[in-house]
């Protein structure tokens, strides 16, 4: 019989609802059974594309034996982890306290009001029964302790990521951003790019740090090493070669083996990322994975109504990586002249390329396109057009032959916002409307289905069973989309409709006794966290403060200004001791450094020296322009005519009337 997960929209959820476990969905009536029985809870958490996720449910959750203990002795309760972050967030930061390791699935017991008592990750099927049955004798027998212990690490949970008020430094210094860079060069692999060692994970937002401040910094050090680890991350088995999109992170040194799932936000970072780079080093290979990701978005990630969904699954019928792997007798069988070709382009070996017996995962290497294409007497062109007929053979026999992993339709607010950022830069830096397109219909989705009166977001689109209020992250993520939004198209209604997400994110979410930003404004919660550190998406109160930075320039806005540097002076201590959990700062105080370019473009040519920008790599910049004097920056100038203007801390250079004058300016300034 199903279990009461059986309503829910969650793919996640529903996974588990036919499991011998009595799960309940996170809410009032689970925690209030518990403690009406007084009975301890289990908190497990985790999403629809987690292998691992997979693994413990068919092992200890579908277990009958397993399934008893928890029925009995517990509430059990159920979370996707995407559509609640903000109880994901509580209860990882305990099991982190705890064990110093965090994890997917997350497995946490609790008292009945839902303070953490013990946890873990991934457990065996006999040590979760071991588990289960300890914790319930100390429950039985000596609860005071597990009281005595709950008070304690919920106070720590609570404090964690909170920060003392430092004094704001009259001027932000180079030498800050050197103290951070110089170890963080140490951890870079010379051979393969990213970091030594495995697994490795793409983290996007380093690389676009490190990018930036390679370009000021004049570091060609850093800016090899950016290129090199983008190279090798294009070509390797994490990006999928066939159909597009990159997996979540390889489990090798050499970013040849994914752990196969593929998520939304990792792509539309790197597509971002990648457009970005092409700008300053012009790799056709980039260009390449950009329409790639965009092509695999198109296909396998996008509704009609213009959402994003959230990702795609790593199994296909209980095994993972089903679906992306081949066997030498599959290519034999599907190409006749071509064969060796394939076998030679993808590194197609009889006893495979990995460790699972007779199969291989696609990858390309320079060298080796080099020498093929020489062997073959191929022009470039004529070589990937080639290649590109080999992916179509393989994605069409790849559809109807293999299991398809099963898609996440949940369409996150900040999710969507990250790729609508990605595909805009696509389109400034390539200028096909195939980009600007779909971000501007996902803006149209964001703005119907997630902005409630055009004050308030939603994390995900209503359904059945509830409405989820959005955290900071999603203010912070919609109000950049809408910025970059802005900057294509200078229409000011997107960007006083991110002055509003970001005002509405000031009053939902700062606390100005402590001046820090909570993630979540929920009360139901044991703990109200502050999120600081960037992971492989940035932290929500970086996205959000670099929106209030961009604003505060673009508006004036001198409050915007006091709280974004209250909060970098707060963060940079902790970001000199390890600079790459701290990326998306790093962004802000690479601004706060060398300034951020303002340039105004005015006049009927105002679109065209848009484009004419996006040749050049400047990586401290913000557009306005337009024909409306609205913006402060504006009102002094003579919007009828066709100028540039190169203004920084509130003051303008002389009108240019080309791009190339400008540019020149800028170069002059950067000495």
């Amino acid at each position: 019989m199903a279990n009461k997960l059986r309503h829910e929209s969650s793919l996640y959820l529903r996974q588990h609802q036919n499991n011998p476990v009595h799960w309940y969905p996170w809410g009032e009536e689970a925690l209030r059974k518990a403690q009406d029985e007084n009975k301890l809870i289990i908190v497990s958490i985790g999403y629809s594309s987690c292998h691992w996720c997979h693994v413990m449910e068919r092992e200890s959750f579908e277990n009958q034996p397993i399934a008893r203990i928890m029925n009995e002795h517990f509430i059990s309760v159920k979370v996707d982890r995407e559509e609640r972050p903000d109880v994901d967030q509580i209860y990882m930061t305990a099991v982190q306290l705890m064990t110093n390791a965090g994890g997917w699935p997350l497995n946490c017991i609790c008292l009945p009001d839902g303070r953490p008592i013990y946890g873990g990750t991934y457990f065996t099927p006999e040590q979760w029964e071991a588990v289960l049955l300890q914790v319930q004798d100390m429950w039985i027998h000596s609860p005071e302790t597990a009281l005595d212990y709950a008070r304690r690490l919920t106070t720590m949970v609570k404090e964690s990521e909170r920060l003392p008020l430092m004094e704001i430094p009259k001027a932000f210094q180079k030498e800050d951003l050197e103290k951070i860079v110089e170890p963080w060069k140490k951890r870079f692999d010379k051979i393969e790019g990213g970091y030594t060692g495995s697994p490795k994970f793409p983290l996007p937002n380093n690389w676009t740090f490190l990018l930036r401040y390679a370009v000021l910094a004049q570091d060609d050090f850093v800016a090899e090493h950016v290129h090199l680890t983008l190279q090798k991350m294009a070509q390797g088995g994490i990006f999928d070669p066939i159909n597009g999109g990159f997996s979540r992170y390889s489990v090798d040194t050499r970013w040849h083996v994914p752990h196969f799932e593929k998520m939304l936000y990792d792509n539309a970072q790197l597509m971002f990322l990648f457009s970005e780079a092409y700008q300053h080093q012009n790799s056709s290979l980039y260009k390449q994975t950009v329409e790639k990701i965009f092509g695999w978005l198109v296909r396998e990630m996008t509704d009609e109504n213009g959402g994003f969904y959230a990702a795609i699954d790593a199994d296909s019928q209980g095994e993972e990586g089903k679906y992306y792997i081949f066997s030498e007798k599959e290519m034999g069988e599907l190409f006749d002249e071509d064969n060796e070709f394939v076998k030679e382009l993808y590194h197609i070996k009889t006893k495979g390329n990995w460790e699972e017996e007779n199969t291989n995962v696609l990858f390309r290497d320079s060298e080796t396109d080099r020498r093929l294409q020489k062997e073959y007497g191929l022009e470039e062109s004529e070589f990937e057009n080639k290649v590109e007929q080999i992916n179509e053979k393989l994605l069409a026999y790849r559809k109807e032959q293999k299991p398809y992993p099963s898609v996440d339709k949940k369409k996150i607010s900040s999710w969507n916002a990250l790729m609508s950022k990605g595909l805009l830069k696509a389109y400034e830096v390539f200028g096909e409307e195939k980009y600007y397109d779909t971000a501007l219909k996902n803006a149209h989705f964001i703005c119907k289905y997630l902005l409630v009166d055009g004050v308030k977001l939603l994390h995900q689109k209503t359904d059945n069973n509830r409405s989820i209020p959005g955290f900071l992250d999603d203010y912070g993520a919609c109000a950049d989309a809408f910025i970059s939004l802005y900057q294509v198209t200078f229409d000011e209604k997107w960007l006083a409709v991110a002055k509003q997400l970001c005002d509405t994110a000031i009053e939902l979410f700062y606390v100005e006794t402590e001046q820090e930003f909570i993630y979540s404004a929920e009360t139901e919660l044991i703990a109200q966290k502050v999120d600081i550190m960037d992971n492989v998406i940035p932290s929500s109160t970086s996205m959000l403060i670099r929106q209030l930075h961009k604003l505060s320039i673009l508006y004036g806005k001198d409050e915007y200004t006091k709280i974004t540097n209250q909060l970098l002076s707060n963060v940079l201590p902790h970001i000199h001791k390890y600079g790459s959990a701290y990326s998306n700062w790093c962004v802000l105080l690479l601004q706060k450094v060398y300034g951020l370019y303002e340039i105004a473009l005015t006049g009927e040519k105002h679109f065209q020296f848009k484009r004419e920008f996006s040749l050049y790599y400047i990586p401290n910049k913000i557009y306005l322009g337009g024909t409306k004097k609205n913006l402060p920056l504006l009102q002094d100038k003579d919007i009828t005519k066709s100028k540039v203007y190169i203004c920084k801390d509130r003051t303008c250079s002389l009108p240019q009337d080309t791009v190339a004058s400008a540019v020149k300016l800028i170069n002059a300034n950067r000495g």
